[in-house]
């Protein structure tokens, strides 16, 4: 992606629920990643019909389907980079210094948007089943030059 202003669609969650306002929500975005625990094949399959996807696996994701999604994806988006996980407690890396400019988790649940040490935080939340009494979300971040701005976006 080399054009100057780029939107994401970031989802997580979803326990092989894509519900119909994700579609709506998601209209027009320039690429989807998803945050892991993705539930079934189909739910890729649905979002590869809007976008192209990046996924990563989650503690769910178990089965042939899986096997192939990676635990952790790096996608550059201009000149901004982009590191995606399912648990951000598994972080294992100094994002700072390892250049990066987002990172990219699901796996609590809790939606929240954070910039810490410079590097901006998304936890698009949970789009699949409600849980507990925690909102369901995605989140949208759009990059612009070299900037990157997150917006979470509840759905009920």
């Amino acid at each position: 992606m080399t054009h100057s202003k780029a939107i994401i669609g970031v989802i997580s969650d979803t326990h092989g629920l894509l519900r119909p306002e994700v579609k709506k929500i998601f209209k027009g975005v320039d690429l989807i990643l998803h945050a892991g625990d993705i539930g079934a094949p189909d739910v890729l399959e649905e979002l590869k019909s809007w976008a192209p996807v990046t996924a990563v696996r989650g503690n769910n994701d178990k089965g042939k389907w899986a096997a192939g999604i990676s635990e952790t994806e790096v996608v550059q988006v201009g000149s901004i980079y982009l590191y995606l996980l399912h648990d951000v407690k598994e972080l294992d890396l100094s994002l700072a210094a390892a250049g990066f400019h987002v990172v990219i988790s699901g796996h609590s649940h809790k939606p929240s948007i954070d910039r810490r040490d410079g590097v901006l935080y998304v936890n698009p939340g949970s789009a699949g089943p409600r849980r507990f009494t925690l909102p369901v979300s995605v989140a949208r971040i759009t990059v612009e030059e070299s900037t990157v701005e997150g917006k979470l976006v509840l759905l009920s």
